[in-house]
This record gives structure tokens, sequence and C-alpha cells, in this order.
């Protein structure tokens, strides 16, 4: 009878479950996280003092001086894990020359190539030629701002350093996608590959662009490799993450349909979700061909050239002209790429739709 009792209550021999921490309301859990702060900042200022630093320090060493008395150097955890780094950095290279220097030929080879086609062509073939493709992908409003603003970078005596700067965008901009697709298809397909490759492309996305120029310049050198591959980091991010999304948009039944018919998971893929995402895609190839363009910009600090280091030079010499001139150059060509590649994209979603 007690045994009935005990369980109509909800009370039994088996141990409580739900007891601990995420268990308790919710102030309480605020209220004692508030007390461990104040009993440490009143601990902390009775044993050491209020605006205590932290210990960084890992050991000192006394050097006798020639005057008779002694100098003491501190080596602190911040020497320890850049030495650590240097030596690291200095193994990669030493080790790895051989793979650096033959992407630095081969970026080379492209970069020269590229530049001598584009340099070679008369520019008013190349004004005409951009004109058509403005028209054919979008209307007379494009087409009027690409020739003004190709006749703008040209009147401007910019025509050789924007060339420059469109080889640069072209092979960063081949390669990223070259990377970034399948590396897009496989986190779509692969979980473990898509919550592996998050975090590294949220951290490739929320650093500083300077700070790609660091690995660049140690494994690369000066020049226009070390600018392409500080950009290719730069700007693979969107194309990858985009990918990925737009195969994952695709409806489940339509892969479902495909695979009833007799497709295989890579004529499904080929077939299937790559055409069905390829806005989606195509918006990401837009995305990296901007970032890729900025980072250029900014690869001049590494001797990467064109109109980047117009607006270095600018900044140097404190010549406000100068500096607004070529980027308004930059800008322009970004919008000229911007909007065709939009266009295209547009174009390709309405085939796709009255398909």
């Amino acid at each position: 009878m007690a045994q009935a009792e005990d369980t109509r209550l909800g009370i039994d021999d088996a141990p409580a479950k739900g007891v601990g921490l995420s268990a308790l309301p919710r102030h309480y859990l605020w209220l004692g996280g508030l007390a461990a702060v104040v009993v440490a900042a009143l601990a902390c200022a009775l044993i050491w003092e209020p605006e205590m630093d932290f210990p960084t320090t890992v050991s000192t060493t006394e050097i006798p001086t020639s005057g008779g008395g002694t100098v003491v150097l501190e080596r602190s955890v911040r020497d320890v894990v850049t030495d650590r780094i240097d030596d690291a950095v200095d193994w990669i290279t030493r080790e790895g020359a051989w793979i650096f220097d033959g992407m630095t030929n081969v970026v080379d080879l492209a970069l020269v190539n590229i530049e001598r086609a584009l340099k070679w062509v008369p520019w008013p073939a190349i004004v005409i030629g951009l004109a058509l493709v403005s028209f054919a992908v979008g209307r007379w409003s494009l087409l009027a701002f690409t020739v003004a603003a190709l006749l703008f970078i040209g009147f401007m005596g910019l025509w050789e350093n924007a060339i420059d700067t469109i080889a640069l965008v072209v092979v960063a901009v081949v390669i990223s996608v070259a990377i970034g697709l399948p590396l897009g298809i496989l986190g779509a397909r692969n979980r473990m590959a898509d919550n592996l490759m998050r975090p590294i492309l949220d951290g490739m996305q929320t650093m500083p662009s300077f700070v790609y120029l660091l690995p660049a310049l140690f494994f690369f050198g000066l020049g226009k490799p070390a600018g392409v591959f500080a950009t290719i980091i730069y700007a693979a991010p969107p194309v990858i993450r985009l990918t990925n999304l737009g195969i994952r948009q695709v409806a489940a039944d339509t892969i479902e349909a495909a695979l009833a018919f007799g497709s295989s998971p890579f004529q499904v893929l080929l077939k299937v979700q790559i055409p069905m995402a390829l806005p989606t895609i195509m918006a990401g190839i837009n995305q990296t061909i901007m970032m890729a363009l900025a980072m250029v910009t900014i690869a001049s600090m590494v001797a990467a050239g064109g109109l980047g280091d117009n607006v270095l030079r600018a900044l140097q010499k404190g010549q406000s002209g100068n500096g607004a001139i070529a980027g308004l150059a930059i800008v322009f060509i970004a919008i000229v790429i911007d909007r065709i590649t939009q266009s295209v994209a547009q174009k390709q979603q309405q085939t796709f739709s009255a398909g």
C-alpha cells in the first residue's frame, strides 16, 4: 500500500534524473556567476592589486654588464610561442621549397601570358568587345557605363595597370573556383567534411585581410605570386559556402525522382543538383570575384602591382588626386564585372525556370 502511494506521488527508489546545473532556475545561475566574479575580484584586490597583469613571464636571465651591474632579460609566453612558429615556418619554407617554387613558376607563367595577350590586343578592340558583352547580357545602360568606365581608365593613363589587376584577378579567381567547387560539393555530400570545413571557413572570413599577406610573403616572397595566393585564401570561402548551400537546397523529392529513374549518384550530381544550384553557385563566384578584386588591391603591399600600386603610392606621398583616380578605376572595374556576372546569373536562372 505504501509503495502504491509512493508511486502515485511520483516517488520511487530510482535515482532522480535531471538534477544538476541545468535543472536550476536561470536566475540562480546568474546570481552564482555574479557572486563568483565578486569573490574573484575581492581576492585579487586583497592578495595582489586591482590593476593586476597576466603572469606572462616564463623565465628571467641576468646578464652582467661592463659596468659591473646586471641586466635582467625576461622571456614571455609570447616569445616562446613566436619562436616555435618561426621555427615551423622556416622548416616548411626549407623543406617545401620545391613545391612553392613550382607554384610560383606556374602562377608567373599564367600572369605573364594573360598580361601579354591583353596588352597585345588594341584598346579599341577590348572596349568594343566588352561593350558587346555588356549589351548581350544587360541593357543599354550597362553598355554605356562599361564604355565610359573603360575610357576613363584609359585616358587617365591607368590602362596597363588595370590590365595587370585584371590578370591577377583572373588567375586568383580561376584557382579559387577550381578549389572551391569540389570542396563545396564535398561539404554538401559529406557532413563530416562540412563540419571540418566550417570553422576553417569562419576563420578565413573573419581574419583581417592584411593577415593573409604574411603566409604568402613567407612562402612565396615579394611579387605577384604572393599577392595571388593571398587573394586565393581571402576569396575562396564564398564559392565554397554557396556551392555547398546551393546543392543542399535542391529538393529531396527531385533527387529521389532522379534516383528512381535509374540515375547514379554521380549523374544526379552533374545533371540535377549542380544545374539547379547554378544560380547560387554563380552568386558565390560573383562574391569571389569581388573579394579577389579587393584583396588584389591590398596585395600591392607585397609588390603585386596593378592599380593597387597606384593607390599605395598615393597614400605614401599624400597625393589625394592620384589616389582618388586610381580608386575610381578599381570601383569601375568592380561594378562592370559585378553587373556582367549578375546579368549572366539572372539569364541562367530565367532559362532554367522556363525550361
